[in-house]
């Protein structure tokens, strides 16, 4: 079968299609015959050898992606040949708060993902999907969409009537746009890009800021909110950004810490994270339980995932250079048909 596989050093360059054998379902296992996949930031870096330096190679990179039951293993219960099925970031992560084990079970690293043409994964590492998306709308779930909804609806308990400040217009971002719609909170977005924000106020956002014409954006949000604050920030920028939210967010509200985009590490300012009594909370994509409460909550609002560029399976290398470039808006995805 072909693959892509990062042969030989990290980087753009040492991404390369590739044959492996077909490989054939054990015990509890599901043979995929792949359909759609997407990228996300972290592949990015796990491909450059950002991510995890020490990963060893050769490696099939990426997380997300969706396919069809073409065989299952003795003792499988939980799906069946023909299902369509996405699969799962952290295979072990069923549900509840995981251990270090379980976060070292995710695929596209340490264990291979999902850029090739077959794969056997464990019946519980795989959901299935909603009926009324596309191979390639399903494909953008695993990781961008379950993220928002651990932040929002997991970790978050975001309801009617909230605010919630959205940076940038990425996959994570988008999804916790829609999201939070669906769930009845405004959403204030902020990008560079006038473009991006007009695409944005398309899609349901209640207010927009550039935050290159404007960036000191956190005085904006207060004013927006009456000199209150959101009740709660999707932050991707991380250490660059970070500061700059602390002011944005209400008195007991929470910042749902998802990217470094802008930085890991700078000098922070964490008085009012105790004198207001904020909530700054890690998100690491999400179990599968969460996985399968949202895809209900998505076919119940039939939401659609935004997608940006889908490219065929022969160009996967261009992918991810085109993402890397960071025009995208919404989810980038690799067709296998």
């Amino acid at each position: 079968m072909k693959v892509f596989e990062i042969q030989g050093g990290f980087g753009f360059d040492y991404l390369s299609a590739a044959e492996r054998p077909r490989p054939e379902p054990g015990h509890g296992e599901v043979l995929l015959r792949m359909k759609a996949a997407s990228i996300n930031f972290r592949d990015i870096l796990m491909v450059r050898g950002h991510y995890n330096p020490r990963q060893p190679l050769p490696l099939i990179p990426l997380s997300d992606g969706v396919g069809e039951v073409v065989a299952v293993g003795e003792g499988v219960s939980r799906v069946e040949v023909g299902d369509r099925v996405a699969t799962v970031f952290c295979q072990r992560w069923r549900s509840g708060v995981p251990d270090k084990a379980k976060l070292r079970s995710t695929l596209g690293g340490p264990l291979d993902g999902t850029l090739a043409e077959y794969m056997v994964l464990w019946e519980g590492g795989v959901v299935k999907v909603p009926e009324h998306l596309s191979d390639i709308e399903a494909a953008t779930l695993p990781c961008a969409a379950l993220t928002a909804w651990s932040a929002l609806v997991t970790e978050g308990d975001i309801g009617a009537g909230d605010t919630v400040l959205v940076q940038g217009t990425g996959g994570v971002s988008l999804f916790a746009l829609q999201f939070a719609q669906a769930l009845g909170a405004r959403v204030i977005v902020t990008s560079s890009s006038a473009a991006k924000l007009e695409t944005a106020h398309k899609l349901g956002s209640w207010q927009e800021i550039n935050y290159v014409d404007d960036p000191k954006w956190a005085k904006t949000v207060k004013e927006m909110t009456d000199g209150v604050g959101v009740d709660h920030v999707v932050e991707v920028g991380g250490a660059g950004t970070l500061q700059q939210s602390l002011s944005a967010v209400r008195i007991g509200g929470q910042i749902s810490l998802i990217g470094v985009l802008a930085g890991s590490s700078i000098e922070l300012n964490i008085l009012p994270i105790l004198m207001h009594r904020i909530r700054v909370q890690g998100i690491l994509v999400g179990s599968r339980e969460g996985f399968e409460t949202m895809n209900r909550g998505i076919a119940q609002h039939e939401i659609r995932p935004v997608v940006d560029r889908v490219f065929p399976f022969e160009e996967a290398r261009e992918a991810f250079v085109y993402m890397a470039g960071g025009r995208h808006m919404g989810k980038i995805c690799i067709s296998f048909d």
